[in-house]
């Protein structure tokens, strides 16, 4: 059921996973037993995100883990960034969205999008956790339709005005770069590094969150806010650019589901064992083992799942709706497996000296954003039936 380090694996993944793999999911996986677990649960009480982490995480480099070595990036396999999302979401959504966020949405495009001198300006100091980077796209009307934005680009004297406001942004008063979608004068979606400095531009933090307790949102105003034009993107032109964005994301998030449905299980598992009613443990009663069952078959699929979305991914012949699948199928996983885990803990369930509580709670955040459960559903629908069902076509 678990491998020789104690890790939940009834399929046998393990062996599957090459050397790096394996040291780099357990040296993670040290890091958030020691310096995540056993706080996380006052900072999510108190909306406090652990910042301290940052530099930590940064000097590991699992940061941006699987972009490229010379922009001082570890150059992982997509494997080992998953293994990474994996262990930080063990430990808290929150410490996990902050690394999606940082490599998947920020990094990433720069990457892909950005110039040379973009990419070496930028990377390297992500990477190390230096700098802190932010991602600009839902909207307060746009969110599932980001096609439906209000943000407006347009063109000044040495590059751009940006005017609009962007919602629900992970680590938007914490940043240093601010990477804005906006569209231009003529239609079409474009990606901008926005300096937080800049005058018009203002982070406001929401504080009313009854999930993501330990993670900075926040509501971005433009008020035109001037953007030269080397700070453009040159690649970052049309929607489906920032929708490639969330493909990265939403490829951790697979990965990163199975953490925290596993920290639910083997919490709820362990308690099982040791809680005695009616004069023997409650695991011993059929209707709690049948749950248990049910747990680990549940994250035992999203496992397997999310191990071979990887290695599609190394092999260059993934597509996005087999992120959409895997996206949609994990994370409503771990939510029923941490509700389950709830009730199996009975009234301590509710007490954040346990995770399930925590983990139920946040993972509602994670199960909405970055494309919601039916979005997903009807991307896979359009994917099969060759029939658009969003009533608009796809830009």
């Amino acid at each position: 059921m678990t491998t020789g380090t104690g890790r939940l694996d009834y399929f046998g993944i393990d062996p599957l996973l090459s050397e790096d793999e394996r040291l780099t999911r357990d040296t993670v996986g040290r890091v958030v037993d020691r310096e995540v677990i056993p706080r996380i649960g006052r900072a999510w009480l108190a909306g406090e995100f652990p910042r301290d982490l940052v530099q930590r995480l940064g000097a590991l480099r699992l940061f941006g883990a699987n972009l490229p070595q010379e922009y001082g990036c570890a150059g992982m396999s997509n494997i080992a960034y998953g293994l990474i999302m994996q262990e930080l979401e063990r430990g808290d959504s929150g410490v996990r969205s902050f690394a999606s966020v940082q490599g998947a949405l920020v990094m990433y495009p720069i990457f892909a999008y950005g110039s040379e001198e973009q990419r070496r300006a930028w990377l390297p100091a992500m990477a190390a956790g230096e700098k802190i980077g932010c991602f600009g796209l839902t909207e307060p009307n746009a969110g599932s339709d980001p096609g439906a934005m209000q943000t407006r680009a347009r063109r000044v004297s040495g590059g751009w005005a940006l005017d609009g406001t962007k919602m629900w942004i992970t680590s938007g008063s914490i940043a240093d770069v601010a990477l804005v979608w906006a569209k231009a004068e003529d239609g079409v979606v474009r990606g901008f590094l926005v300096d937080p400095r800049t005058p018009g531009f203002s982070a406001h933090d929401i504080h009313t969150k009854a999930s993501m307790r330990a993670s900075v949102t926040s509501e971005l105003v433009l008020e035109n806010v001037r953007v030269r034009e080397e700070d453009a993107l040159p690649g970052a032109v049309g929607l489906g650019k920032a929708l490639s964005c969330l493909t990265q994301a939403r490829y951790g998030i697979a990965w990163g589901a199975v953490g925290a449905a596993t920290a639910c299980y083997e919490e709820a598992l362990a308690y099982a064992r040791e809680r005695i009613a009616f004069g023997r443990p409650i695991a011993a009663t059929q209707i709690i083992q049948e749950r248990l069952v049910n747990m680990l078959s549940e994250i035992t699929t999203a496992q397997l799942l999310a191990y071979h979305l990887g290695r599609l991914k190394d092999a260059g012949t993934m597509r996005y709706t087999q992120v959409s699948m895997a996206k949609r199928n994990n994370v409503r996983m771990a939510l029923r497996v941490a509700r389950e885990a709830r009730t199996i803990l009975g009234g301590y369930g509710i007490t954040l000296e346990y995770h399930a509580m925590r983990h139920a709670a946040n993972l509602e955040s994670v199960d909405t954003y970055e494309g919601t459960y039916d979005v997903h559903t009807l991307i896979l629908g359009r994917d099969i039936t060759g029939i658009d069902a969003f009533g608009a076509p796809e830009s």
